[in-house]
């Protein structure tokens, strides 16, 4: 069951959403078929071992409707203490909110939607009604995940108007964070939005490289979500040592030396992105591949893994430090729980 009652999603978020969220994607057998759910099992206790909090049931690698119900299922079981975040990323309103519910029978803690390619919006109102229909679906909190990458920039030269995030925070009492990424380039968005609302919801930005001067800045006590699998345990650990002043050099000397790692993920997703405006899943497998998770591919229609970009991100986190499997690429695609 989920952490809280009906009614109390904004006020147990404040208090107990903590750490590091990061993201378990869906495995899939071999012919593609159906799920891996060993591998699921296997990633979800992956996450636990290297120290998150909490992860993302991502829904964007080509599940059926039927599948992601199971794979909701499979994480709320295998989560224990973790929370589980439900990505909310059908085609409709009608069917988010569909999913949504059965999230939230099935014991999920919180939800974030992203909007469907086809949401075309004509005035942000509709951003806003769209949002608050999700928010209201259920009792499960909701985090708005405030970005400038959903082609709204038509309504607003952020991406995501503050004034939009104002009326869901006041609007909804669902809403209980703000993933925080609006108006590249520059952070002056960013600290916005942590300004005007960091005393009523949390407000985390998820790109892990700026987490230093939030954690300082504004006490940012949670991150999520993205591929920080990439770096094994090093960004819970880190993360948690920015809580305390006392540590915080501690904390950056970590930061720095995983910087090749970042550098490398950073180009890559930069390249990913241009063009598509969409998450390389692949190539999150293949990075939390390098760090015991089961890998395999998702399933098409999705972009293609090179072997120029697993040779980077191999070369990076061993330039960084870090403990990386020496198994050969080949065997990624095959999985740690092949089926």
């Amino acid at each position: 069951m989920a952490k809280y009652k009906a009614g109390e999603a904004r006020s147990w978020a404040l208090e107990h959403l903590r750490g590091v969220t990061g993201c378990v994607m869906p495995s899939f057998t071999a012919d593609m078929s159906g799920l891996n759910e060993a591998g699921i099992v296997h990633d979800i206790q992956r996450e636990r071992e290297l120290g998150f909090s909490g992860f993302l049931i991502v829904a964007e690698c080509g599940t059926t409707p039927v599948e992601l119900r199971r794979f909701i299922d499979l994480s709320v079981a295998e989560s224990g203490d973790m929370v589980t975040v439900l990505q909310a990323a059908e085609p409709t309103v009608e069917a988010n909110v569909d999913l949504i519910r059965y999230a939230a029978d099935a014991g999920v803690d919180l939800v974030m939607p992203s909007y469907p390619i086809g949401f075309y919006p004509q005035q942000g109102e509709e951003v806003v009604a769209y949002t608050k229909a999700l928010a209201d679906a259920s009792h499960l909190g909701l985090i708005v995940f405030a970005m400038n990458l959903w082609n709204f920039e038509r309504l607003h030269p952020s991406g995501f108007a503050v004034d939009w995030l104002e009326q869901l925070v006041e609007g909804s009492p669902n809403v209980v964070a703000i993933k925080n990424e609006v108006a590249e380039p520059g952070v002056a968005g960013i600290s916005d939005v942590f300004r005007r609302f960091s005393d009523r919801v949390l407000v985390a930005d998820p790109l892990e490289m700026n987490s230093p001067a939030w954690t300082s800045l504004y006490g940012m006590p949670w991150m999520g979500t993205s591929n920080y699998e990439y770096f094994g345990a090093e960004v819970p650990r880190y993360f948690d040592l920015l809580q305390d002043p006392e540590r915080y050099d501690e904390a950056m000397e970590i930061y720095w030396r995983i910087h090749p790692a970042r550098q490398a993920t950073g180009s890559l997703m930069k390249e990913a992105n241009g063009g598509t405006v969409f998450v390389h899943r692949m190539l999150w497998k293949y990075q939390g591949w390098l760090q015991g998770f089961n890998g395999g591919p998702v399933r098409p229609p999705h972009m293609r893994l090179l072997d120029r970009q697993m040779r980077t991100l191999r070369a990076a986190a061993v330039a960084s430090g870090m403990d990386v499997t020496d198994e050969p690429d080949t065997e990624f695609f095959r999985g740690r729980c092949p089926s």
